[in-house]
């Protein structure tokens, strides 16, 4: 959803997200960061890598980060010393959705501040209207709502952030995305390329056109709705309110006497089903289901068929067999 510069890099989602930061800043730079989970705190610790002056707005796992924080904050800044905002869209540790739209008009309004914006698990699934909101920097990685395997990065670069990559000092080579801009106009790349990424990336990019982007989106609503409503059914508290769910994964929090990680591995074992673990403090806290990319309804309603015979191997017996299932046919049904 944008007509800016659209650079492929090959690495992770975590190589754009490092290359938003350091090719549009200079060391002793002051950025606001959000941190609400794993890689809200993975994106201060690049900043904080690379010399930055680096202020967190936190929030706690599981709840979506205050944008008031961020509008006190850039608008005590009459000296215009922050030079970036930094924010996870779709924060995937814990299946929050951060406000974007309402943290980047804070940032407009602030006028010198560039947003960089780790969109990894939130292209694909939601709107993301880049030039609408006039984004400066958005990354993604290939592996998420582009559905296939991890090797391809994408960093989107609008007119600010090209301004400011002029004058911007911190070290690069690799990641110098000045070097992409230049050879994208060649049709090449300025290192060697994952060619069989680039196949198997024009073959899905002609899967969403035929869907349609306005079709994925509601794909990805309807899916997030039946595993919401699923997990409900079943006595399981969701893990962040529905306010803020992210439509690419949701996070379960079982009850304390039902250890997560063994439900992983029930699940792994007998139905041969992945479902994500908690990270850091969160291990064995919580699961994620995810729901992203090429996650079918049919794959859905396995999960929680799945889930439901975990549960009650382990004892957790606060449902009817079945509750998970009905619940989630329930959903699908009616949208």
């Amino acid at each position: 959803q944008t007509k800016n510069d659209l650079l492929i890099l090959a690495s992770s989602g975590t190589g754009a997200m490092e290359a938003g930061i350091i090719n549009f800043l200079s060391p002793g730079d002051r950025v606001l960061c959000g941190c609400n989970g794993k890689f809200g705190d993975r994106w201060a610790e690049v900043a904080t890598a690379y010399g930055l002056q680096v202020e967190k707005i936190t929030a706690e796992w599981g709840q979506p980060l205050d944008s008031e924080k961020f509008r006190q904050q850039l608008e005590a800044d009459k000296d215009k010393k922050i030079k970036a905002v930094i924010i996870t869209h779709s924060e995937t540790s814990t299946g929050v959705l951060n406000d974007l739209k309402t943290i980047n008009s804070y940032v407009k309004a602030h006028g010198e501040a560039l947003i960089i914006v780790d969109a990894v698990t939130s292209i694909g699934a939601v709107s993301i209207p880049v030039d609408e909101l006039g984004l400066d920097v958005v990354a993604s990685g290939s592996q998420k709502g582009y559905m296939i395997p991890p090797g391809l990065a994408f960093v989107a670069v609008g007119a600010k952030a090209w301004t400011a990559y002029e004058t911007a000092k911190l070290p690069r080579y690799y990641l110098d995305l000045g070097k992409y801009r230049k050879d994208a106009a060649k049709n090449t790349t300025p290192f060697t390329p994952p060619v069989n990424l680039f196949f198997a990336l024009q073959a899905t990019l002609r899967m969403m056109q035929d869907e349609g982007l306005e079709s994925i989106f509601a794909r990805h609503q309807r899916l997030m709705s039946t595993t919401r409503a699923a997990v409900k059914a079943l006595g399981l508290p969701l893990f962040g309110p529905d306010a803020a769910a992210s439509p690419a994964i949701t996070a379960v929090a079982p009850p304390p006497e039902v250890d997560a990680e063994k439900i992983r591995t029930i699940v792994s074992k007998r139905f041969d089903i992945s479902l994500a673990g908690g990270q850091n403090h969160l291990k064995g806290k919580i699961f994620r289901i995810g729901h992203l990319g090429f996650v079918s309804e049919r794959d859905i309603l396995t999960a929680i068929s799945a889930l439901e015979v975990a549960l009650r191997e382990l004892g957790y017996e606060a449902f009817t067999p079945g509750a998970g299932v009905a619940a989630a046919s329930r959903v699908l049904a009616e949208s």
